[in-house]
């Protein structure tokens, strides 16, 4: 999702991959690899980068906490999780993104 083209993440998930992304300005949901499309393309045009601080697999299950950056500068972190399915695909994924809270350091408390 941070490459220079973010749709080439579409061939890693199911034709039937459901998706809930919590944001602070409220939920992005789908239940396509095309609603995800939709979501992708409605994002806003910056420099933004997922850096993966805690990641852990249990099963088909995948968890990652991160930090995402624009332009470099720290905006807020996630916590995700992904089911993986028996082809390898991305079947669904739930994030949540908050500007507020730091479940693992990651950045100066102002």
């Amino acid at each position: 999702m941070d490459s220079a083209d973010p749709t080439t993440v579409l061939d890693l998930l199911e034709p039937d991959f459901r998706f809930l992304i919590a944001l602070p300005s409220g939920e992005a949901v789908g239940e396509s690899r095309e609603d995800f499309a939709k979501y992708i393309a409605g994002r806003n045009a910056v420099a933004r980068e997922h850096h993966l601080l805690r990641s852990s697999v249990d099963g088909d299950t995948e968890t990652v906490y991160g930090v995402v950056t624009e332009s470099g500068r720290p905006v807020g972190a996630f916590l995700s999780a992904a089911v993986i399915s028996p082809a390898g695909r991305i079947a669904r994924y739930q994030s949540y993104f908050t500007t507020s809270f730091q479940l693992v350091d990651w950045a100066p408390r102002s």
